[in-house]
């Protein structure tokens, strides 16, 4: 998996450059002691955590926080997760997570990351997280403002 933005659709031009920065986003978090597990490395859980709080990050950036999107009524929800990992993660390792929105049709967004060790720059994992546009008191599926879409670069 790489974070480069998917090919256009049939008749639709590729993203600037802009649109390109909007959809991305990295975060540097360190393994700390609670994130060891019986084994001796990262928790799978911790991983998952760690691609959402790079997407609540990028999500805050670019100006979607929580509370600027229930104004808009419109929230993400994750409808599926699928992580391949490669190697773990140590204690006190310093870890690259890279968030890429790759689609954004209808009700649905695509997320893809990377989560890469700085010290040797080996990628531990990949994951691929599917998100559903909801709105947040009813909590069924609504299409994103045109707001939201423009903020994500679409």
């Amino acid at each position: 998996m790489s974070l480069s933005v998917s090919a256009p659709e049939p008749g639709q031009s590729a993203p600037s450059q802009a649109e390109i920065a909007a959809r991305t986003h990295t975060l540097h978090v360190w393994v700390q002691p609670e994130d060891i597990d019986d084994l001796g490395h990262v928790n799978n859980v911790v991983y998952l955590t760690w691609c959402e709080l790079v997407a609540r990050a990028h999500s805050d950036r670019v100006g979607m926080t929580l509370p600027r999107l229930f104004e808009l009524g419109t929230v993400a929800v994750a409808r599926r997760h699928d992580i391949t990992y490669h190697i773990p993660a140590l204690l006190g390792d310093e870890v690259e997570v890279c968030t890429n929105l790759v689609s954004s049709r209808g009700i649905r967004a695509r997320r893809e990351y990377t989560l890469t060790r700085v010290s040797d720059h080996k990628r531990l994992a990949e994951c691929v997280t599917d998100w559903v546009w909801v709105d947040p008191v009813s909590g069924r599926p609504k299409r994103p403002a045109a707001e939201i879409l423009a903020a994500f670069g679409f």
